[in-house]
């Protein structure tokens, strides 16, 4: 009985241990979160860039996964350097005779692996479409002559 004692103790000892440790991760987690929106502040208000090729949260959700915890959602986020609005023109120019904007989205999901929202998309390729580089015809988009 004494062995059926100790590997109960055991067991909760460890139980404990990993709440402790899911905490410590949560709490951690949400340091990280809060110190990435205010690297991402100073960025934007003038502050020093930051160097591309700092690892960011890649580790973390990898160990979350592994863990067995879901990893956050972080819903279609751009790589750095790949724009929705530079992306959007090379949709539509690799597009000569054309594209819909379901077209386009395809090509950005399947090119860059943009998750693109279909309002995002839009305003892309609106804002285009005003700075003379994208015409809409029919419903289909084609890169202007001049752009």
């Amino acid at each position: 009985m004494a062995m059926l004692d100790q590997i109960g103790q055991d067991k909760q000892r460890i139980s404990e241990r990993l709440v402790r440790l899911d905490a410590e991760r949560t709490r951690l987690n949400n340091q990280l979160d809060e110190l990435e929106i205010a690297e991402r502040a100073l960025k934007r208000f003038g502050g020093k860039a930051v160097p591309a090729d700092k690892p960011r949260k890649e580790p973390v959700a990898k160990a979350a996964t592994a863990a067995g915890a879901a990893p956050k959602a972080r819903g279609g986020q751009p790589a750095p350097g790949a724009s929705l609005g530079e992306a959007t023109l090379k949709a539509v120019r690799a597009h000569p005779k054309g594209a819909s904007a379901e077209e386009v989205l395809n090509y950005l999901s399947r090119k860059f692996g943009l998750a693109v929202r279909p309002n995002h998309l839009g305003s892309a390729l609106q804002r285009h479409r005003r700075a003379g580089r994208l015409d809409n015809r029919d419903q289909r988009w084609y890169a202007s002559p001049a752009g």
